[in-house]
């Protein structure tokens, strides 16, 4: 007989099992010693900015969007997968506590996003509002959890309107009357923030009766979302490890290609030169993170007060990026047809190796003409030659070393 308790506790450990699986190979050494770097380094200049807060900052309508965003935003896990569509629709009437197993998982999966952000604005709040007690910024938390169950619960009501013009107006809709109703509470106006409570909870109702109206559970659309958020996680964790269950997106980007392309001889023994450079411009996310990590690592220098602080995230991102173009090398394992290419193996790992190198001088580069323009002539000049040396000792000395022919 079929069990739909059970079945939703042997998905869930499954999952569990999957995550944990590649988020070791996440949270590895290097990991972990820069995400202590960027606390450390954002709690010190977080307390600095708040000594100096404006008197008239938006603290109200900042934490209102944002909050407002986390809270509205609330998918549904239900760990369906591509061939439940055809073995479970036929028991869609028993899978009742299947989904509530689902929706209690999503909720409580979700909340560690909530109280790092409710911990990260507590100093701002009490910066802005410091005649308030503690009470009252734990009655805006339990404000957001119970918003958040609620948007958890429309959100998972709607997913049976096939109309996707709909879904949209609804969560737009949703969206702006929390981000209000926040604004209210965090202001201090209670009565106004009731009022548009009761205007939520009125969609609310309103999609519940839609989920009546239409009672069938949209498969299709559960198991396109489900397989989006592992997809997400399988490319993030792809950076740190292999992985088979991933799907590669390409991108044509014919013009960048071409310019990238012109740079390679006609020789046999580029053909992995021409390969690595087509797969870091069109497929997955190499490109995209290597350009944020740029901006990211760029928004840091200029921002930075302190000059030798902006040196440390300079070569820190980096590093980064050099670290996180290393799964290049791995990115076609799969790919037998490449078995058949008439080029020596070594060539494979010194293709990677003049092409990360010359990433890593794009970026060097980059780094110093914004020092230059910040007229930081010093550490500009210790930019491009620090960075030179370690961009190459990286990328021939500790790359060479990890990747295997």
């Amino acid at each position: 007989m079929f069990d739909a308790a059970s079945f939703f506790k042997e998905r869930l450990s499954q999952h569990i099992k999957e995550m944990s699986r590649y988020l070791r190979y996440i949270f590895n050494g290097h990991i972990a010693v820069a995400l202590f770097f960027f606390i450390a380094a954002f709690a010190y200049f977080y307390q600095q900015w708040l000594l100096e807060l404006p008197e008239h900052f938006p603290t109200a309508t900042i934490m209102a969007i944002v909050f407002g965003l986390i809270a509205n935003y609330s998918p549904v896990r239900t760990l369906l997968k591509e061939p439940d569509l055809v073995f479970l629709i036929v028991a869609e009437h028993k899978m009742g506590a299947y989904f509530q197993r689902a929706l209690i998982y999503s909720y409580l999966v979700q909340l560690y996003v909530v109280f790092i952000l409710v911990a990260g604005f507590g100093p701002l709040y009490f910066a802005s509002f410091p005649e308030r007690s503690g009470k009252s910024y734990l009655l805006f938390l339990v404000v957001l959890l119970i918003f958040k169950g609620w948007n958890l619960l429309s959100n998972w009501w709607i997913q049976s309107i096939q109309d996707k013009t709909i879904r949209i107006i609804d969560y737009i809709t949703r969206f702006l009357l929390t981000a209000v109703t926040f604004y209210f509470v965090i202001d201090g106006e209670l009565l106004l923030a009731s009022v548009f409570t009761f205007l939520f909870i009125g969609v609310f109702l309103y999609d519940l009766s839609l989920s009546r109206k239409y009672s069938n559970i949209n498969w299709q659309l559960l198991v396109d979302k489900d397989q989006h958020h592992m997809q997400s996680f399988y490319r993030i964790a792809n950076m740190f490890a292999d992985v088979p269950h991933l799907k590669n997106r390409i991108k044509k980007r014919h013009w960048l290609v071409s310019i990238c392309l012109q740079m390679i001889p006609f020789k046999q023994r580029y053909t992995y030169d021409f390969l690595y450079r087509i797969t870091f411009l069109r497929s997955g996310d190499f490109l995209g993170m290597y350009i944020r990590l740029i901006i990211i690592g760029g928004l840091f220098i200029y921002f930075v007060p302190i000059n030798w602080l902006k040196l440390i995230f300079a070569f820190l991102f980096l590093y980064m990026n050099l670290f996180q173009m290393m799964a290049l090398y791995r990115h076609h394992r799969v790919n037998i047809w490449l078995d058949l290419y008439p080029v020596k193996r070594i060539e494979k790992k010194q293709a990677l190796l003049r092409w990360m190198n010359r990433l890593g001088i794009i970026q060097t580069v980059i780094f110093t003409i914004i020092f230059l323009f910040m007229n930081n002539s010093p550490e500009a000049g210790i930019m491009i030659g620090g960075g030179m040396i370690f961009h190459y000792l990286f990328v021939y000395h500790f790359v060479r070393r990890k990747i295997s022919v």
